[in-house]
């Protein structure tokens, strides 16, 4: 490579990392997702997605207004052959306080889970259960998940498509028992511009063993969906998720969040749009026999 083809590269890589830094600041002013104070504790799997939002959240907390502590932990869920020197070497590399829990969850889901069958849902909640305890423990105000725009518009489509409900992953959430408040900075952020910021940033990437290898999971499927449809139509995602952030309730169906039942008719005020004169009506040719006689119903 050359000397301008390197300076090409680097320009496009502090251009990415602008738009990566700006995203996440922009999430997190948008929801108020970090506060004077916080202790932030980044939930890191040693995938790309939970390195970059390390990588950024502690850029961010240099240049903040406000101040914030990062702590990042790992759960070490026992899979064999699991590096477990490379996320405490890189925590210590970046000179940053750090946890590492051992928690053997691996065990379980192989025991509860039949061969073959999707091991993420209950991976996730004994991960999350693990998680929220070792949060307060730390006394953690905030746990930041890497999870970015494409895991979200992937999750909504599939509680539509498999548990016919509209609900995807909100970027701020309290738990239900209102212990703990979980974040995603990476809430605006596209997967295609992590998959470069981390080969640029050549983070030690641990693959899952325990799930990485079930291609044929429902979420591979939408996830291959999406892609095409942004192939076909770039930015069609972006879009699917602006939807998210932009929900009429009275133009959908669900009775416990608009009150369909009662909407009475109220002609108090004058009409805003446009209205036809008693000439514009009786220019038309109305077929009167059209009309059902509803007097008698």
């Amino acid at each position: 490579m050359n000397q301008k083809d390197d300076r090409k590269e680097v320009l496009e890589f502090n251009k990415l990392q602008k738009k990566l830094r700006r995203n996440v600041g922009n999430a997190i002013k948008d929801y108020n997702m970090i506060e004077e104070g916080d202790v932030v504790m980044a939930c890191i799997s040693g995938g790309k997605d939970s390195f970059a939002m390390l990588d950024i959240l502690l850029n961010l907390q240099k240049a903040a207004p406000i101040k914030f502590e990062v702590i990042a932990v790992n759960l070490d869920q026992k899979q064999p052959g699991f590096p477990e020197h490379i996320l405490p070497d890189y925590f210590e590399s970046l000179n940053i306080p750090y946890y590492i829990v051992d928690k053997d969850t691996y065990s379980v889901v192989r025991e509860k889970v039949p061969e073959g069958k999707t091991t993420c849902g209950l991976c996730s909640r004994l991960r999350r259960g693990t998680l929220y305890s070792f949060a307060e423990k730390i006394g953690a105000t905030k746990l930041a998940l890497g999870h970015h725009m494409d895991d979200i518009v992937e999750t909504m489509f599939l509680n539509m498509f498999h548990g016919s409900r509209l609900k995807a992953m909100p970027p701020k959430l309290r738990s239900d028992d209102g212990r703990n408040v979980v974040i995603r900075p990476l809430t605006y952020c596209r997967e295609k511009d992590l998959i470069k910021y981390a080969e640029h940033k050549d983070f030690p990437i641990i693959p899952c063993n325990l799930c990485g290898s079930q291609e044929n999971l429902q979420r591979q499927n939408i996830k291959a969906m999406l892609v095409d449809w942004d192939k076909k139509t770039p930015g069609r995602v972006d879009s699917i998720f602006k939807s998210l952030q932009n929900v009429s309730p009275s133009q959908l169906a669900d009775t416990n969040l608009f009150d369909f039942e009662n909407l009475p008719i109220d002609r108090e005020n004058e009409r805003d749009e446009y209205q036809f004169s008693e000439a514009t009506v009786s220019s038309t040719n109305i077929d009167e026999s059209l009309f059902i006689d509803v007097t008698n119903i």
